[in-house]
């Protein structure tokens, strides 16, 4: 068999109408007897020109790729990597920081549940010490019938307080009957612990101010039971009665010991226990002598010591004083004593005596009638018989003496001691 192919170009063909004209190409085939040509057109052969030059494109890019593959897969690992380990670092530092709220959140939590435990340790502290002074002022109150101490309110928050200072958030609530400041709305910038510390600070501020209250009060009322201690005193001593006295005393010394907050407060109730009991025996000393005047608001006629005998003329020692007084009116118990004399006794007439404390006596003399019996408990105040003018006498008048140990003293000592400590008493 015989093939041959002739590729026939007409080139260089005008045509003599329209000018120049370019004929397409022609193949030809001849087997045997048969013939086949094709004509080329111009777009096939551009068609099959990308269309290798595609091919040729692919495989070089094939190539490359199996050329340079190990070095695409390990830049894509690396990139891979370094995106995974960037995500790993995010989420890392979000676990970071979500540790550190968490940690400052219980930081916060176990810093606001210390200080509400100090504050109620604090109220607890403030309460002992209100009972403290309570039960001082209630056993002053039971030894003394009427005591003119002067107690200033001393009052304390209630425990309740600190139990509620917080809210369902957590937040610090605020109260105010400790005295301390409003708390002042919080920033947007400021956490829950800036809030809890500037509440705490203020509570505490209150809580120190109701202390610091409570010393000076309790100096107050030390300070006053000497005042008082100190008058009766005077009192007891111009009645010639001998009192301890162990306050002042310069021959004193020892280490310096400083005392904490409790300790300067137990220190001050017990000084004011002492100076509390101190003014109760006082002050049950001066009630059980004759300090009380028998006659109130009457004149003095007659003084006590040497003076002209009203019936006699002659100088003579007035062992009392007279109180000019019209008859029937009533005379009165100058101290807590015992009766130990009702009747008629010479030139006294109608008289009554009574016993007191520390060797102390008064008489009650020219009565005209006599309301109490011999062994009888008196006290200041009660009547023990009507003025009158029995016995040695030139009208209705009270002769009242005061005796120690038998022996006359001037009652005007007493009157006007008396006069000074008749409201302490």
């Amino acid at each position: 068999m015989r093939r041959e192919s002739t590729d026939v170009k007409n080139k260089g063909q005008h045509s003599t109408v329209f000018g120049k004209k370019k004929e397409p190409h022609t193949v030809i085939i001849a087997r045997g007897s048969h013939i086949r040509h094709f004509t080329i057109r111009p777009w096939l052969v551009t068609a099959f020109a990308g269309t290798l030059t595609a091919l040729s494109i692919g495989y070089l890019a094939a190539t490359a790729y199996l050329v340079f593959r190990d070095d695409i897969v390990s830049a894509a690992s690396a990139r891979q990597a370094r995106i995974q380990q960037a995500y790993e670092d995010r989420i890392a530092a979000l676990r970071a920081q979500v540790d550190r709220i968490t940690s400052r959140q219980m930081l916060d939590q176990q810093m606001v549940e210390t200080k509400v435990s100090e504050l109620m340790a604090r109220q607890e502290a403030l309460n002992a010490r209100h009972g403290k002074i309570g039960e001082t002022i209630s056993e002053a109150a039971v030894e003394q019938d009427s005591p003119a101490i002067e107690t200033p309110s001393i009052e304390t928050p209630g425990m309740d307080k600190p139990q509620a200072m917080l809210d369902s958030g957590g937040q610090p609530l605020a109260y105010g009957s400790m005295g301390a400041q409003p708390f002042l709305s919080a920033s947007n910038d400021e956490t829950a612990a800036d809030r809890a510390d500037r509440n705490f600070v203020a509570i505490h501020k209150s809580l120190e101010a109701v202390e610091a209250d409570q010393l000076r009060k309790l100096d107050t009322m030390a300070t006053n039971a000497y005042r008082e201690s100190s008058v009766l005193g005077d009192a007891l001593r111009t009645a010639g009665v001998d009192i301890e006295d162990d306050y002042g005393k310069a021959d004193v010394g020892g280490p310096l010991v400083p005392l904490d907050q409790a300790g300067i407060f137990d220190s001050k109730v017990k000084e004011l226990d002492e100076a509390l009991d101190r003014l109760g025996g006082l002050k049950q000393e001066a009630r059980a002598l004759p300090f009380a005047n028998p006659a109130p608001g009457r004149s003095v006629s007659s003084r006590f010591g040497v003076r002209t005998d009203p019936l006699l003329g002659t100088p003579a020692m007035h062992s009392g004083m007279d109180f000019r007084a019209p008859s029937g009116t009533p005379i009165l118990a100058t101290g807590y004593g015992t009766v130990t004399e009702a009747g008629w006794n010479g030139g006294y007439g109608q008289m009554v005596e009574i016993k007191h404390a520390n060797g102390f006596a008064t008489r009650f003399g020219h009565m005209s009638a006599i309301h109490v019996t011999v062994g009888e408990q008196v006290k200041p105040g009660d009547v023990l018989g009507e003025v009158g003018s029995t016995g040695r006498s030139t009208g209705p008048h009270m002769h009242y003496e005061i005796r120690r140990n038998g022996v006359a003293i001037d009652p005007a000592d007493f009157l006007a001691a008396g006069k000074r400590i008749e409201h302490y008493l």
